[in-house]
C-alpha cells in the first residue's frame, strides 16, 4: 500500500485501528533501522494493525548543533526507504523549538497515543525523547502500561563486532571507506536528485556534467570520485566521474554541487532524476590556475576513474 506522509503533531488519529510504531531519526536507514522496521511490519501484520513510524526533520542533532551536520539521506530518500520497508503511515515531525519544549509525558499522550493510536512502540535501546531528553525506554514502558500499549527495545545490530549507527556510517564515508559503509547500510551509499541546467562549462571543456544541487543538505563526502550513475528508477550501473564541492576554480558556488560526468553517454538528462553511487575517492577538490590546468586534471581524473571502475584503459595524447 502507498505510504501516507504527515507533518503535524495535531490532527486526527492516523491509525484508528491501532498501529505498531517505530520512533527514531532513521538517517540512512542502515541495518539497525531496517531491523526495527522489519519487526514493526511483522508485528503489525500479526495484530492486524498499521505499521507506522515517527521521525523528525530536521535531524535532532542538526537542530542543536552549531556546526553543519552531514546526513546520509534526504527527506525523499527516507520516505522511499520507509515505503520499500512496508511502512504505511509516516509522521515526519517538524523538529523545532516547540517540539523540544514538549514534555516526554505530553509527547506520549498527544503524539504516540492520540495521533498514532499505538498498540506497540519499538525503539532503539538508547532512545531518548521529550524536553531535556527526560523520556527514555523505562518511561515508555510505564506509560504504556497505563495507556494501553507495550514498549519494546531492539538490541543493536553488530557489524565487524561494532554497533551499527548513523554516526559510524558517516565516519566511514568521511574516511572514503565506501565498502565499510556499504556493509553497515546494507547497500551502497547513493546521493540522488534532479538534474538542473547549469552554465554548461563542462560541455565546452569536453566533460558535460549532470548537476544536482544539494541546497541545504550537508554531504558526508567531498572531493572527486569514481562513481556509478543510475537514471530514473534504473540501477546505478553507468560508469562515470563526479565532483562534490564548491567549484573553486570557476564560478565558485555557495552551496555544495554534485556534478557527474557519464562516460561515453549521449543524451539529455535535464529534469531527470539520477542516483550517484560513490565507488572510490580520487582526490580532494582543489583550485587550478586556469581552464587549461583544470582540463588536464579532469583528463587524469577520467583515466583514474575508469581504472577504479575496472574499465578498459583509454588512449591518451602523447
Amino acid at each position: 500500500m502507498t505510504l501516507r506522509l504527515h507533518r503535524d503533531v495535531d490532527g486526527p488519529c492516523l491509525a484508528p485501528e491501532g498501529s505498531v510504531l517505530a520512533i527514531g531519526a532513521f538517517d540512512g536507514l542502515h541495518l539497525g533501522h531496517q531491523t526495527i522496521l522489519a519487526e514493526v511490519c511483522r508485528r503489525a501484520a500479526a495484530r492486524g494493525a498499521v505499521p507506522a513510524v515517527i521521525t523528525f526533520e530536521p535531524l535532532p542533532r542538526a537542530f542543536f548543533s552549531k556546526e553543519p551536520v552531514p546526513r546520509l539521506s534526504g527527506v525523499r530518500e527516507k520516505a522511499e526507504g520507509m515505503t520499500a520497508a512496508g511502512i504505511r503511515e509516516l509522521l515526519s515531525l517538524r523538529f523545532d523549538r516547540a517540539l523540544t519544549e514538549m514534555s516526554a509525558e505530553t509527547f506520549v499522550r498527544q503524539v504516540i497515543v492520540a495521533r498514532m493510536g499505538a498498540r506497540e512502540v519499538w525503539v532503539g535501546e538508547d532512545f531518548r525523547f521529550g524536553h531535556s531528553r527526560t523520556g527514555d525506554f523505562a518511561l515508555l514502558q510505564a506509560m504504556g502500561a497505563e495507556l494501553g500499549f507495550t514498549a519494546h527495545a531492539v538490541p543493536p545490530v553488530l557489524v565487524d563486532g561494532e554497533r551499527v549507527s548513523s554516526t559510524r556510517v558517516r565516519s566511514l564515508l568521511a574516511a572514503s571507506d565506501f565498502a565499510g559503509a556499504t556493509r553497515l547500510l546494507g547497500r551502497p551509499f547513493v546521493i540522488d536528485g534532479h538534474v538542473e541546467r547549469g552554465q554548461q562549462l563542462g560541455r565546452t571543456l569536453g566533460y558535460p556534467t549532470a548537476n544536482v544541487h544539494l541546497n541545504e543538505r550537508v554531504s558526508p563526502v567531498h572531493g572527486i570520485f569514481a562513481v556509478r550513475i543510475g537514471v530514473g528508477d534504473g540501477p546505478c550501473s553507468w560508469p562515470g566521474v563526479a565532483s562534490l564541492g564548491y567549484r573553486p576554480t570557476v564560478n565558485a558556488v555557495r552551496e555544495p554541487l554534485l556534478e557527474a560526468h557519464l562516460f561515453d553517454f549521449s543524451g539529455d538528462l535535464y529534469g531527470q532524476r539520477i542516483g550517484v553511487e560513490f565507488v572510490r575517492k580520487l582526490r580532494d577538490e582543489e583550485k587550478f590556475d586556469g581552464l587549461d590546468a583544470l582540463t588536464a586534471q579532469m583528463r587524469k581524473d577520467e583515466i583514474a576513474a575508469r581504472q577504479a571502475l575496472g574499465m578498459n584503459p583509454i588512449l591518451v595524447d602523447a
